[in-house]
């Protein structure tokens, strides 16, 4: 069993179903769920059985798709409102990773520029752009890993946090994808994996994935970051993000701007790995981010065999934090690599990337 044999997100045509690796049950359980209703993709999204931006945009795209299969109309006109709700109800699952809004209007476009269309060809249009999504996100992330090779060397020990591999997109990930790519070369590397409190995605995913690919990989609590970095063991700080704004400041899962902090002082470079469509140019700077909160249990007892917290304790729970601009050395993109200042650099990304 290797579980970069299996995809993270898939659409099943024949059944009419949205097909995810549950990773609330990884790494002790491979189990696959099949969905149909629209509430229960808002829930896999929510609950994070799919997660990461990439795999989370992938798995709205099909979901809204099987929503347009199902609409019984016969005109443009009383096809899309269904249409938008649906796109709506899936848009409200999760507030902060941009690529669920993207890959939700992506879609709503191709019936809005289609309307002169039938509905049967609209529907066949909303399957064909669903697909395109998944199929540029392989590219995207192999062109991302070439991308993040150049800034690392065979032997260095590398600092990740939360999951940004495969597991999160359609192939090799964001920001372990240069690993997975370097690992297919014959290259080996040193990874330390955060343990990502409160939902461990870099315990039970990323120490998973890269085991699975060969990789040299040790599990470290959140708070032992500083200790490996003092003593010399990591060459760079490999992170994901779930939307980046205009300014460079990132917004990644909890505990990246604690990290992007002890880099600067120790003299370690911050690299944030995402695609294009992660980086949000209408928002300005970081601080105007939404940060989603969760429920307290993730937290008091969810990992635990009884409750961990005194009852009735308050709890903070942000699923996000955002690493100031001034602390990452570099924003990794598939249309090439970013530096300060950020406003310029992410400004001549998109140029390139209008360009294709």
């Amino acid at each position: 069993m290797n579980i970069l044999n299996y995809e993270t997100v898939a659409l099943d045509e024949q059944a009419g179903e949205l097909v995810i690796l549950d990773q609330t049950k990884l790494p002790n359980e491979i189990k696959f769920l099949r969905l149909t209703e629209q509430k229960e993709i808002w829930q896999a999204i929510y609950l994070l059985q799919v997660r990461g931006a990439p795999a989370i945009g992938m798995a709205a795209a099909f979901g809204l798709y099987l929503a347009a299969k199902n609409i019984r109309a016969d005109t443009w006109e009383e096809f899309f409102p269904t249409l938008h709700a649906a796109k709506e109800f899936l848009n409200s699952s999760r507030p902060t990773a941009v690529n669920l809004s993207w890959a939700l209007n992506r879609m709503e476009a191709v019936a809005v520029n289609n309307k002169d269309k039938s509905v049967s060809e609209i529907k066949e249009l909303l399957h064909k752009e669903a697909v395109a999504i998944k199929a540029e996100d392989v590219q995207m992330c192999r062109q991302i890993g070439e991308h993040g090779l150049t800034l690392i060397k065979d032997g260095d020990g590398i600092l990740t946090h939360c999951n940004a591999g495969q597991l999160a997109t359609s192939k090799y990930g964001t920001a372990l994808a240069p690993i997975h790519l370097g690992r297919e070369r014959g290259m080996n590397f040193k990874v330390f994996c955060d343990e990502t409190r409160p939902l461990l995605q870099g315990i039970r995913l990323s120490a998973f994935e890269l085991m699975a690919d060969g990789v040299d990989t040790t599990v470290i609590c959140d708070n032992m970051a500083a200790q490996v970095m003092k003593n010399g063991r990591i060459n760079a700080v490999f992170v994901g993000c779930d939307r980046v704004a205009a300014n460079g400041d990132a917004c990644n899962k909890i505990g990246t701007s604690g990290l992007a902090i002890l880099a600067k002082y120790y003299g370690v470079p911050f690299y944030v790995f995402g695609p294009t469509s992660t980086i949000d140019m209408s928002v300005e700077r970081g601080a105007d981010i939404v940060i989603e909160e969760r429920a307290a249990e993730e937290v008091t007892e969810l990992w635990y065999r009884q409750r961990m917290a005194p009852q009735g304790v308050k709890v903070y729970n942000p699923a996000f934090d955002v690493a100031d601009h001034e602390l990452i050395t570099a924003i990794v993109t598939e249309y090439g690599i970013a530096r300060p200042p950020f406003h310029e650099s992410l400004k001549e990304i998109f140029r390139r990337k209008n360009l294709r």
